[in-house]
């Protein structure tokens, strides 16, 4: 097996929803319920009913507003029951990627309700005359996820509202103090997907994955504290450290997979590489 495909592996530890229970929206299914909370959602029956397929908000909660009225005080309660910690941070709910916003969720609520969510990678390259050179970004030690793992130059959740390229612009600003000017220039050059169990619930994450060709005297300063300093690594270097090691990030790991798959440093059209690429859309 290749050693790269651990990486994607640990994104898709679960294999099957069996055991969690279908969340609906408007009729459309939106995401996963683990028991638990289904459980605890009984206790708000104005808003949520409970049927042979499943758990839907009501259907008197007609509009993205109203629904995403509910959710928030149905989430600060449960929060106070230590079901998850709120991020004050909402995410759009979909069906579909590309469907219709059908209401807003608290970002640290959407694994516990198996929501869809979305974010940005951005591979900051350097193309030298001495070959390849990526961006990284070593993240501070006090974040509650990944604390001192290796990052990607800029990379986030895209918030409610937001495309995109309006959050990458958005991120490159704040994470890595790179100039709207610049950071727009930026390439997507893939999405990626994964479902990975996380506690009680499940993250089912989309990867808007951009390439950004930097200038060689550019130097990315961190802004925001998420990030205590960034480095210019050779690509050989970050291709050994995601084989090698588990010193990057989970899922910064599947951006570089495709990072390497599309620079030839591994082959895209030999059996590993095939079977790589299988694995970075697998998640749908």
């Amino acid at each position: 097996m290749s050693p790269f495909q651990r990486h994607i592996d640990a994104c898709n530890d679960l294999p099957s929803p069996a055991g969690f229970i279908p969340f609906r929206i408007a009729g459309a299914q939106v995401g996963w319920l683990g028991p638990e909370l289904a459980r605890a959602l009984t206790f708000f029956p104005r808003d949520f009913h409970f049927d042979a397929e499943g758990v839907a908000m009501a259907a008197r909660l007609r509009g993205t507003p109203a629904r995403a009225e509910a959710l928030a005080a149905v989430t600060r309660s449960l929060a106070g029951r230590g079901f998850f910690t709120l991020r004050d941070e909402a995410f759009d709910v979909r069906a579909e990627p590309e469907g219709p916003v059908l209401a807003l969720l608290d970002r640290g609520a959407i694994p516990a309700f198996g929501v869809r969510a979305e974010g940005v990678h951005l591979n900051g390259l350097v193309r030298r005359a001495d070959g390849l050179q990526v961006w990284v970004g070593v993240r501070s030690r006090s974040k509650p996820v990944a604390p001192g793992q290796l990052d990607h130059v800029v990379a986030g959740g895209i918030p409610a509202g937001l495309d995109p390229m309006q959050c990458l612009v958005k991120e490159a600003a704040e994470e890595a103090s790179i100039p709207p000017e610049l950071a727009g220039q930026a390439r997507e050059v893939a999405r990626l997907s994964y479902v990975m169990r996380h506690g009680e619930g499940m993250r089912r994450d989309i990867l808007h994955a951009f390439d950004l060709d930097l200038p060689e005297e550019f130097t990315p300063v961190p802004a925001d504290g998420e990030v205590e300093r960034f480095e210019l690594w050779p690509v050989r270097r970050l291709y050994e450290a995601v084989r090698d090691t588990d010193e990057v990030k989970f899922n910064v790991n599947l951006v570089l997979i495709d990072l390497f798959l599309r620079e030839g440093l591994i082959d895209p059209a030999g059996e590993e590489g095939r079977a790589l690429r299988l694995g970075l859309e697998q998640g749908g």
